[in-house]
């Protein structure tokens, strides 16, 4: 498996970035991917997660309706829509993959992302005041 993103950058507050993961190996029929990121100093945090073609989605509280996760799932790739960033944003972000949710536990990748199986090796995100 191997999941590579792209789409990091610098941006000023209250801007956009998109962020890309196109993975290998896998099939979205089996595998959930996702987005994690680390602030320096700071404990991952499972930020969005994507099963199922888009039948179970789940977003952090800190990123509810200012990101976005989609896919393009014909040429394995999802995405991560990222708008009115915020200084606290700034961090590595990771495109992540674990097995594929059911309804009963859905948000396990954004309670505990540890439990995701597969990473990238991550994109800086850098949101300036």
């Amino acid at each position: 498996v191997q999941l590579v993103e792209s789409g990091g950058g610098l941006v000023q507050a209250g801007g956009s970035l998109r962020l890309s993961c196109t993975a290998s190996g896998l099939t979205f029929d089996d595998y959930a991917i996702g987005w994690v990121r680390q602030a320096p100093g700071k404990e991952r945090e499972g930020i969005a997660s994507y099963s199922n073609h888009g039948g179970n989605i789940y977003y952090a509280e800190s990123v509810e309706a200012r990101f976005t996760i989609s896919s393009d799932d014909g040429k394995y790739t999802v995405y991560l829509q990222m708008n009115n960033l915020k200084p606290e944003d700034t961090a590595d972000y990771f495109c992540e993959s674990g097995p594929r949710v059911t309804a009963y536990n859905g948000r396990i990748y954004i309670s505990n992302p540890d439990q995701f199986t597969y990473w990238g090796q991550g994109t800086q995100v850098t949101v300036s005041s």
